[in-house]
């Protein structure tokens, strides 16, 4: 189990630039996991020309992409990005919603969205109504990830 988490954490850091991407394109992440040897990515983009970006960089990544499963939707009636004024979040500022994955960490999660673990503050603030200790999310909780 350690080495599939190991290989988990290995593909998630080469394909890094694409998660980046897809926040970036307002593509948003529904799962992200291992299937077998490979990294599952199953995402939502707000149009085709944003999943057609992503699919650019994951070819800029690896032309190849032998070790990735992605599964991009377009629903653009599901806009991934909603206006929100409420406690621990700027007026009007952008969001994104994230469900808790097993093994998750709000720096984890910070990294995937930010491209910095440091910055996890960001979230836990804009989660105070369900949240009480940054150390402390399960799985299957929806977090708010403000831009």
């Amino acid at each position: 189990m350690a080495q599939n988490d190991q290989r988990f954490e290995q593909l998630k850091q080469k394909y890094q630039s694409v998660v980046n991407a897809m926040g970036q394109y307002q593509v948003r992440v529904q799962n992200l996991h291992m299937d077998r040897d490979k990294l599952y990515m199953r995402t939502e983009a707000p149009s085709q020309d944003a999943k057609n970006k992503v699919w650019d960089q994951i070819k800029l990544v690896d032309p190849s992409y032998s070790d990735l499963i992605a599964d991009i939707t377009v629903s653009e009636s599901a806009a991934p990005r909603m206006q929100t004024a409420g406690a621990g979040i700027g007026g009007g500022e952008n969001v994104r919603r994230y469900t808790v994955q097993p093994g998750d960490t709000l720096s984890r999660i910070s990294q995937q969205f930010y491209g910095n673990a440091n910055q996890y503050m960001r979230i836990f603030e804009a989660n105070r109504e369900q949240l009480n200790d940054p150390n402390r999310i399960r799985p299957g909780q929806q977090l708010l990830i403000p831009e």
